[in-house]
Parts: structure tokens; sequence; C-alpha cells
């Protein structure tokens, strides 16, 4: 018992930190219909973003978040207009994924040209260092801090997508674009808009989640088809699927670090194949 009690709030902290990030490629495969790999490329635009200002600016580490969000979304603003657009509703599934394989090798590359290839440090405040007492362990603020953010995010999003105008809109716009715009829909700003909120979530996550995602130089690349396995197992386009996904897979994987770490990553594989032969269409997913 004492061994499940020790495990489990970092398994927990890990499964927010795939979610967080994980969520926005969630949005844009199920409800935008979109493959979008290079989803981890913002997360470490975001990283990167984030450590410039808190190392090189002197910024306070809220503030870095700020930055590392509002910055992501604007970098990825010519992606959207240039490329991204063409994508929507008019590809298949194989351009979609060789286009942003290519958007993510671009931005690894420059990335690395601007800021250096090594690794990224993202200094955390004072009040986030320490440890924290839960009775039976002590564990890390930030620890704590990461499960608030996930949790936040998860309660955020599933009221802006099922209780709000702007979710009605999208889910009109994703399965009918057509008769959306001749509802007096515009499609094109729902989509914009949604893009730049996936991205502005891989930012953030990519923020939050740096200790225990490090931010480093093949980020965008190592840690790929972990996001879509997240998104795959809870079934695409769904909050609560890509909660429980997150939640399990990182339960899975910690425990099999901390029980057996010379598997490495291969109880999370295993916890992956068993998902997904006795849920073919995730978790919360739906057969189109």
């Amino acid at each position: 018992m004492r061994t499940i009690l020790g495990i489990l709030p970092d398994a927990l902290a890990y499964g927010m930190v795939l979610f967080t990030i994980s969520i926005g490629l969630s949005i844009m495969m199920g409800l935008m219909r979109v493959v979008n790999l290079a989803h981890g490329a913002f997360a470490m635009i975001g990283g990167y973003l984030a450590s410039f200002a808190l190392v090189s600016l002197g910024v306070s580490y809220p503030i870095a978040i700020l930055i590392a969000v509002i910055g992501a979304v604007i970098i990825s603003v010519p992606f959207e207009f240039l490329l991204y657009r063409r994508i929507y509703r008019r590809s298949d599934e194989l351009t979609q994924i060789l286009l942003t394989i290519g958007i993510t090798f671009f931005i690894v590359g420059i990335a690395n040209y601007i800021f250096g290839p090594t690794s990224k440090p993202i200094p955390l405040p004072e009040m986030l260092k320490g440890p924290f007492d839960l009775g039976f362990r002590m564990i890390p603020a930030h620890r704590l801090f990461v499960i608030g953010c996930g949790v936040v995010t998860a309660v955020a999003l599933w009221l802006l997508i099922e209780k709000t105008e702007f979710g009605v809109r999208l889910r009109a716009a994703v399965d009918n674009g057509d008769m959306a715009e001749a509802l007096g829909i515009r499609t094109q700003i729902v989509y914009s808009v949604t893009f730049a909120l996936a991205v502005g979530l891989a930012a953030f996550g990519g923020v939050v989640g740096a200790e225990l995602l490090p931010v480093e130089p093949f980020y965008a690349l190592r840690y790929m088809v972990t996001f879509l396995v997240v998104v795959s197992v809870g079934g695409a386009g769904s909050v609560t699927g890509a909660m429980a996904a997150s939640l399990l897979l990182g339960l899975a994987d910690t425990t099999g670090k901390y029980l057996a770490p010379e598997f490495g990553e291969f109880f999370f594989y295993v916890a992956v194949i068993v998902i997904v032969y006795v849920f073919p269409h995730g978790l919360f997913g739906k057969a189109h």
C-alpha cells in the first residue's frame, strides 16, 4: 500500500503533463480532422521561449508562461495561413502527415540554429521548488502545480466545447462545413481560432511540464509518438478520453519505471496495446 501511495502522485503528475500537451492535438484530430504531427514542435517552441524569457530576460515564471503561449501562437500564424489552411477539409491523412512532419523538422532546425543545440532550463520560482508534505510522502510542489493546471485545463476546455456558442460553431463547421457556411458561420475563422487554441495549449504544457519532459533540441521528435498515442488511446476529440488515457498511461509508465526501471518504456506501450485491443476506437472515441 505504501508503494502504491508513493507512486500515485508522480503518476498523476506525469499523466497531467501528457494531458495538458496532448489535448490540443486531440482537438485538432478529433474536431478538425487534422493529423498534426507538428504539435510537439509548438510545445517545444513554448519551452524555448519560456527558457529565454526566464534566463535571458529575467522575467517572472507567470510572465514567462504568458510569453511562451502568446509567442508560440504568433509564430504559428504563418504556418496556419500558408500551410494548414490548405489541408482543412481538403486532404487525406497521408498528405497531412507528410506536411506536418516536414513542419516539425523545419521548426527543430530553426530552433536549434537560433537557440543552440542544447537543453533549455526552465527555472522554477521558489514557491514551486520546495517539497510539499502529503502526509504519507513528500512531493515537489511543482508536481501539485502541474496536477492543478491539468484539472483547470480539462474543465475549461470541456465548458468551452460543450457549453459555449463557439463550441457549437466548431462542431457545426466540422460536421458539415458547407452547411455551416450557408448558415452564416465563418468556418475559416473558427478553424483558425481552434488552431491557435491548440498551439497555445501545446506551448503551455511544454512549459509547465518541462520538469518531467525536459525541453531539449529534439523534443518535438522524441515525444511525437507519445502525444499521438495519448490521443489514439483516449479517442480523438474527447477531453474525457484524453484525460483518462493520460492518467492510465502515466500510471503504467511511472509504475514500470519505479518497479522495473531496466525495462524503460516497455510497460507504457504494453498498456497502449492492451487498451487499443479492447477499445479499438479509443476509450471514448467513436467509429467514423
